[in-house]
């Protein structure tokens, strides 16, 4: 039971296009990407920009302290890229800083045994290495037109007008404004007075904005210096001493050593379509082995998502652990059909709640990505590459449509994922309509969560195979996944992203008279 309409209907128009379309979890930051493609960037150019300017406007999910992956598609080649930009956890870190309270359990993303102070959750001891800023640099060296400049300009831009602080901003600030207290910096930067969330009126306007303009000036060392200001020069040295000061093992040689990696995608076959997803650590491996379930199925209902789901969540816990994180999104489309899908988190919302005051980018909490019980394949350890949830997929129908698409939310990604993916291929459907459909989510909790708009009968069969609660798509919290998507179909573009989503959308460039 809830308070909220049930004759509220929410809808996103999607728009084909001959121009290119950037989708992403904030207008602002894809307005960024198809400007860039205007100006005549490709598909990674504007992801590149993109990446950076939602680092500013959507502070608690991604910025230059995140990790994740980028799926890039180039028009006319057989198979996909993965730029793989993950966190890893410090040489330095020791285990033993991390002892388990003896009783309960992690209240954050996963039900990890506590460890004392949450001290692999929150705050400095937290933090991970970051890749993001080593991830967008090795793609654009790849395959990049524009100047690397000219795509983190925007980026400076919105740092220093400083993100707007409208009423969703307002609730994702007071959703963690107790744990965002207790850093000095993030409460300065995130809350009123240290210590109350913004106040925004229930009948006018705001022009209240973050504090941004030191993460303007990291920025704009980034743009002059390249990635060699962060992972080593003057950027990484301060970001490395306000960690330490906090009480991390952040070292200049961590940031040093850091490598983003480009290695073909993983080749799912899918009746007759085909999907790629990244490999590795990350969640592509566990969505190629949904889709291969799926495959035995005579037609993907709701139940055989689920049951695809199950199966594949079940074998990821018994070889590869159990992860989850928030995150966002973005996929890219351009002119001439090159893709470009891109997952990228902080892990928590808001990270580590923990702002590097000299630079004034928030922390990853990416050590909470690892078990902190000893003996584990995934237990806390130096030096060692974080396990993820992300799946950014680019992907081809069976009458040769190309998409790319990803979400953030965690354990629900892959389901979302597989769902908008099959969707496509199986139905046929349109970008919209597929973005419009009722989703289930099945993470490997041995239940399933179903979109309350779904057919009874379609609840009833799922309750059989596993229990069953039914929601309403809302804004707050999410129930599902936030997806972000684009379509290429012959020479025309659509995008699309989740429709409950205040702040995503689809923008395309301007076409040329």
């Amino acid at each position: 039971m809830d308070n909220f309409s049930n004759s509220l209907v929410v809808r996103k128009t999607v728009v084909a296009t001959r121009g290119g379309v950037v989708a992403a979890q904030h207008r602002r930051a894809a307005e960024v990407g198809a400007a860039v493609l205007e100006a005549g960037g490709d598909a990674v150019d504007a992801a590149v920009a993109t990446s950076f300017a939602i680092g500013v406007v959507e502070p608690w999910m991604s910025g230059l302290a995140a990790g994740g992956c980028m799926l890039i598609w180039r028009a006319g080649d057989a198979a996909a890229h993965a730029v793989d930009y993950g966190m890893r956890s410090p040489r330095e870190l020791d285990p033993a800083d991390y002892p388990l309270a003896g009783e309960g359990k992690a209240l954050d993303l996963f039900a990890w045994p506590l460890v004392k102070d949450d001290r692999n959750i929150q705050g400095a001891t937290a933090v991970a290495v970051p890749g993001v800023v080593a991830g967008m640099a090795l793609a654009h060296e790849r395959f990049g037109r524009m100047p690397w400049r000219d795509l983190i300009a925007p980026a400076v831009g919105l740092a220093g007008e400083g993100m707007l602080l409208d009423w969703y901003a307002a609730l994702m600030i007071a959703s963690n404004a107790r744990a965002l207290s207790r850093d000095a910096d993030a409460a300065a930067m995130f809350l009123e007075d240290g210590r109350w969330p913004p106040q925004i009126s229930w009948t006018a306007g705001t022009d209240k904005r973050l504090d941004q303009r030191r993460l303007s000036t990291t920025l704009e060392s980034i743009s002059k210096d390249g990635q060699e200001a962060f992972y080593g020069g003057d950027v990484g040295k301060a970001l490395v001493k306000d960690v330490r000061d906090k009480g991390g093992c952040l070292s200049l040689e961590d940031l040093a050593s850091y490598r983003a990696h480009m290695v073909d995608a993983l080749a799912v076959a899918y009746r007759g379509g085909r999907v790629f997803a990244a490999p590795g650590m990350t969640g592509g491996p566990t969505l190629a082995q949904a889709f291969r379930f799926l495959s035995r199925e005579e037609k993907p209902s709701y139940l055989s998502y689920a049951k695809s789901l199950e199966a594949a969540w079940r074998e990821r816990f018994q070889t590869m652990g159990d992860k989850e994180g928030c995150t966002t999104h973005f996929s890219v489309v351009d002119r001439a059909g090159n893709l470009c899908a891109v997952t990228q988190t902080l892990l928590s919302v808001f990270g580590s709640r923990v702002v590097s005051p000299s630079t004034g980018v928030p922390l990853n909490n990416g050590i909470m990505w690892f078990d902190p019980e000893p003996g584990k394949p995934n237990s806390l350890a130096p030096a060692k590459r974080c396990l993820g949830n992300y799946c950014p997929v680019v992907g081809e129908t069976p009458d040769r449509r190309r998409f790319a698409l990803g979400a953030s939310g965690g354990r629900k990604i892959l389901g979302t994922v597989l769902q908008l993916s099959s969707f496509l291929i199986d139905d046929g459907t349109s970008l919209e309509e597929a973005f419009h459909r009722p989703r289930i989510d099945m993470s490997g909790e041995g239940r399933v969560i179903a979109d309350r708009a779904l057919p009874r009968e379609v609840i009833e069969e799922l309750n059989r195979f596993l229990p069953t609660t039914t929601t309403r798509r809302g804004i707050f919290p999410y129930a599902f996944a936030v997806p972000a998507g684009v379509l290429r179909e012959g020479e025309l573009n659509t995008g699309c992203t989740e429709i409950m989503s205040p702040w995503g959308d689809a923008v395309a460039q301007k076409e040329m008279k």
